[in-house]
């Protein structure tokens, strides 16, 4: 079997170059478009067996969607991220949004049926957070990411409205068999859920119910209800140091 790599660098050109297009005025808009039209043809008719016209078609249908999640992510940013100074900011220097914003594009090619440019996509940005978010993974509007260095969101994890996450936090699968491959292996979290550093969640079954806080550094493998303040407790000690006389 013979595998082109070099086209992982063609995606991170396009994958880059898709998020710039979505916010270039209108002119500089539909000239990007036309020659990111080329390069997404070129690569999905080397990795698909799908029309590579109609893949285009109805990616580009979804663009104005994805770019108001963007939006609202990006609002969401502002309002939950004390130390944001402006949404330009945001924008220009915030690696969870930045993530964020490639997940909402590789997620609806994901969804169209190309995964292997959507899992390149989403690798893309992954070597530059830290933040690893699976393309297959569905996220509702105004998700905040803070800081997000060493997150990791599996393929069937169910994320809905208003979540923030922080660094290091794990939406994991329990390990079962290949031929279970296509059951739901990741967690749901309900909306306005609040997950703190290093947080571990396992399991498909697992649902975190709307309105909860999840504390840092917690191991999760069983449901938790709405409205729920879920914490580890470990005990500190701090005394005075003996000193030599």
């Amino acid at each position: 079997m013979q595998i082109n790599l070099r086209i992982k660098e063609t995606v991170s050109d396009l994958t880059k170059r898709l998020f710039y297009m979505l916010f270039d005025n209108e002119l500089k808009q539909q000239q990007e478009l036309k020659a990111l039209e080329t390069i997404f043809k070129s690569v999905a008719s080397e990795i698909t067996d799908k029309e590579p016209e109609k893949l285009w078609e109805d990616f580009q249908k979804k663009l104005p969607e994805i770019k108001h999640k963007i939006q609202l992510d990006a609002l969401a940013t502002e309002k939950n991220d004390p130390a944001c100074k402006s949404l330009e900011e945001i924008y220009l220097a915030y690696p969870g949004f930045h993530a964020i914003a490639i997940h909402r594009m590789s997620h609806e090619l994901f969804k169209l049926g190309v995964p292997i440019v959507a899992r390149m996509m989403s690798e893309c940005i992954h070597g530059k957070t830290g933040i690893d978010i699976h393309p297959g993974a569905t996220i509702g509007d105004s998700f905040f990411i803070d800081h997000g260095t060493g997150i990791v969101i599996g393929e069937t994890s169910i994320i809905k409205n208003n979540v923030k996450i922080y660094q290091g936090v794990t939406l994991g699968g329990l390990s079962v068999k290949k031929s279970l491959a296509q059951t739901k292996r990741h967690p749901t979290i309900e909306d306005n859920v609040t997950i703190y550093a290093n947080a571990t969640i396992l399991g498909g079954d697992i649902v975190i119910g709307a309105n909860s806080i999840i504390g840092a550094n917690v191991w999760i493998t069983q449901s938790v209800p709405e409205n729920s303040l879920v914490t580890y407790k470990s005990e500190i000690r701090i005394s005075t140091k003996n000193h030599d006389k």
